[in-house]
């Protein structure tokens, strides 16, 4: 089974998405699940986790009552207020629909970088593994090492990386900071990481494969294909290219492993960690 571990839908509102600017036309539409097929066809992926793409209680909701209509989305990584009174009663409401799989934040956004690090923060991350949730780190390579400490607070808490913590990719400068952090992050066991959103973090005017290829190798050392999973962040790709040429980039980066190690990356690791 191949299984993208990250895609978003949504209805197109500027108010609601003012991350989506006038410069990115391709976005600035409505992704439902129609859409979602159609860029799955012919593609060999079956089935998707949807992934929230703004931080409201209602979207969580509104993700949650698409996925139990569709057969497509296996599970839903969804944003709660995280530091709010009222966490675990949020959470054993939203957790009774067994979709959701997973929470996460937008941590780059936040203008304090140490936010991982908040007390009222790992407070409720502390609460997650009585719901048998996963948390998703989103950040930059800037954030790895909080993100190191951060982990370390929730030995027993399963975390997934999304988009390999974002390097800044160009072409003649590999991130060499951002490979050693990975590195030291992916030595904890507890820790997985998405092979995902990494098109849109290219600098330079048009990404290859073997642009990439530096980085995924990194990832592949670092975490292995038992916690490495295949994730599109459709349609945020489409900035740079469709669901499909990026499914055809993965199956070219796994080429090389056996045929028990492209199926997890392709699949497997993402239904163990998200349980689905």
């Amino acid at each position: 089974m191949i299984l993208d571990s990250h895609h978003h839908l949504w209805r197109f509102d500027q108010a609601r998405l003012p991350w989506i600017s006038e410069a990115m036309p391709a976005l600035r539409q409505d992704y439902g699940v129609a859409e979602l097929e159609a860029a799955l066809a012919g593609t060999g992926v079956e089935r998707a986790i949807l992934v929230h793409a703004q931080q409201r209680i209602d979207e969580t909701e509104w993700m949650l009552a698409v996925a139990t209509g569709a057969e497509r989305i296996a599970g839903v990584v969804g944003w709660v207020p995280l530091a709010a009174p009222e966490l675990e009663d949020t959470l054993a409401r939203l957790g009774a629909n067994r979709r959701l799989r997973g929470v996460r934040h937008i941590v780059h956004d936040e203008p304090d970088d140490d936010y991982l690090l908040r007390d009222d923060v790992n407070r409720g991350v502390a609460q997650l593994r009585r719901h048998h949730l996963v948390y998703d780190v989103l950040i930059f390579a800037k954030h790895l090492p909080q993100a190191i400490a951060f982990v370390d607070r929730h030995p027993e808490q399963p975390f997934v990386v999304d988009h390999v913590a974002k390097p800044a990719i160009r072409v003649g400068q590999f991130d060499t900071r951002w490979a050693e952090g990975l590195r030291a992050l992916a030595e904890r066991p507890h820790v997985s990481c998405k092979l995902s959103g990494m098109v849109t973090e290219v600098r330079d005017t048009a990404w290859t494969p073997a642009l990439l290829q530096p980085y995924v190798d990194v990832a592949l050392e670092a975490f292995g294909p038992s916690r490495l999973m295949f994730g599109t962040d459709w349609p945020v790709c489409r900035l740079q290219c469709e669901y499909a040429d990026w499914v055809a980039a993965v199956r070219g980066f796994v080429a090389p492993l056996s045929s028990d190690e492209q199926a997890a990356i392709m699949g497997g690791t993402a239904a163990r960690v998200y349980g689905v």
